[in-house]
């Protein structure tokens, strides 16, 4: 099992970190002891003064694919949930500034919680998918799948051209403006579609 993350899929939150906005997807990964399943607790890191939340759509393959053509790329999937990208962000910037890879930051063990999957049905339009973060009763990020710069088909595409998909494989999305740190005790809901699919407390 995969977990592959798109990078700066939404403008907004590209220009709130001063970052370029992409003209293809920014692919990057995570093994898989980074998957804080659902209703896990995410323990703070040590290493970290720094960690940041990052709401976004997860995408879970329900069939193994290469170089898939962006028009069959539907056929791939059939759930979805939302998912936190947590990032050292403190250990993020020092790696960035020597120009080093930051999986330290990143792909650390629990930094990929994942919310429990809706089905997705001949009704569903993946490409208007309403999604919100609340951190202790308080909205902080309401995205919307429209808003996306490179759709979750398009991504499936573009990925694909340079890794084998698998069943199980979950494709994290992107996230919407809003980023912010956490704490130790504070709680975190994830909505999709007005339905609560998420939540994970720090300790």
């Amino acid at each position: 099992m995969k977990i592959i993350c798109i990078g700066r899929n939404y403008s907004e939150h590209a220009k709130e970190l001063n970052n370029e906005v992409p003209k293809e997807p920014v692919i990057f990964m995570k093994p898989k002891n980074a998957l804080l399943l659902p209703d896990k607790p995410l323990y703070y890191p040590e290493f970290t003064d720094d960690l940041h939340y990052e709401c976004e759509v997860v995408v879970k393959l329900s069939k193994n694919g290469k170089y898939i053509n962006e028009r069959f790329a539907h056929k791939y999937y059939n759930e979805v949930s939302v998912g936190l990208d947590f990032t050292a962000r403190d250990l993020q910037e020092q790696q960035k500034k020597k120009g080093l890879p930051w999986e330290i930051a990143k792909a650390f063990d629990g930094s990929a919680a994942v919310g429990s999957f809706i089905p997705v049905n001949e009704g569903t339009n993946v490409n208007d998918l309403s999604f919100q973060l609340k951190l202790n009763d308080t909205i902080v990020q309401d995205g919307n799948t429209k808003n996306m710069l490179f759709s979750i088909d398009k991504i499936i595409a573009y990925v694909s051209r340079f890794f084998t998909l698998n069943i199980g494989d979950l494709i994290y999305t992107g996230t919407p403006a809003g980023v912010g740190p956490v704490t130790v005790h504070d709680q975190l809901e994830g909505y999709l579609q007005g339905n609560k699919v998420l939540n994970v407390e720090i300790r």
